[in-house]
């Protein structure tokens, strides 16, 4: 039986060499690349072939929420597992909500890893046992997707438009990254803080990384 492919993407050298290091240890799985980045892990997907990407939520350049959006529309029969150090239930809904099927905290990651490998490629969504206690009552609602999110009301320019804010870019380098003029920077930038009811940068920030469009860089 070929063996289960995975890809790493995590901008920690030493803990991506030692999620690999684990992984090769078992029989049936191989690690087939690894990426610093979302970007490079985009480029990578493009070259090798794989069952499943285990991406860390909170890297430089394109985040893992986000990877995870471009893999499920890209590359839909790639499953995605997240990995972080973010216990906070908007990103947990976030991940899923983006296609994500599992959540795995670094903590627990070498306790876990295997049985989160394997409830994923069986079809379940796997959440970390430390978080699915806490959410014990939240989390059959989150997975089944019946929240409706204010972030829904953004259209995909807008979120790129809102993430970069989160990031500190200026009007002009939001400009130039996404190839669209300041004064279109400056129309998205009012029509999301009128959807989402916000008035400052402040406010689109903080409500960024609530709902898991940016995560700070760790």
């Amino acid at each position: 039986m070929d063996p289960y492919r995975i890809i790493l993407a995590d901008d920690h050298v030493i803990l991506r060499q030692g999620m690999k290091a684990l992984i090769t240890e078992t029989a049936g799985l191989e690690v087939v690349g690894e990426a610093g980045d979302g970007y490079q892990l985009l480029r990578l997907l493009d070259e090798v072939q794989a069952d499943m990407a285990i991406i860390d939520i909170s890297m430089a350049g394109l985040q893992g929420i986000e990877t995870t959006r471009v893999i499920r529309k890209k590359y839909p029969h790639l499953i995605v597992m997240i990995l972080t150090m973010h216990k906070n239930k908007e990103f947990l809904y976030h991940a899923i909500s983006v296609g994500a099927r599992g959540y795995l905290l670094k903590e627990d990651s070498d306790i876990e890893l295997f049985s989160a490998i394997e409830a994923v490629r069986k079809g379940a969504i796997y959440v970390s046992k430390l978080l699915a206690d806490e959410l014990s009552e939240d989390l059959p609602r989150l997975i089944k997707g019946r929240r409706n999110p204010s972030s829904d009301l953004l259209s995909e320019r807008e979120t790129e438009v809102l993430k970069l804010v989160a990031e500190g870019k200026t009007t002009r380098e939001i400009g130039e990254l996404l190839f669209i003029s300041p004064r279109t920077v400056e129309n998205h930038r009012a029509h999301i803080q009128k959807k989402l009811d916000l008035s400052n940068t402040a406010e689109l920030v903080r409500y960024a990384f609530q709902k898991g469009i940016s995560v700070p860089t760790l």
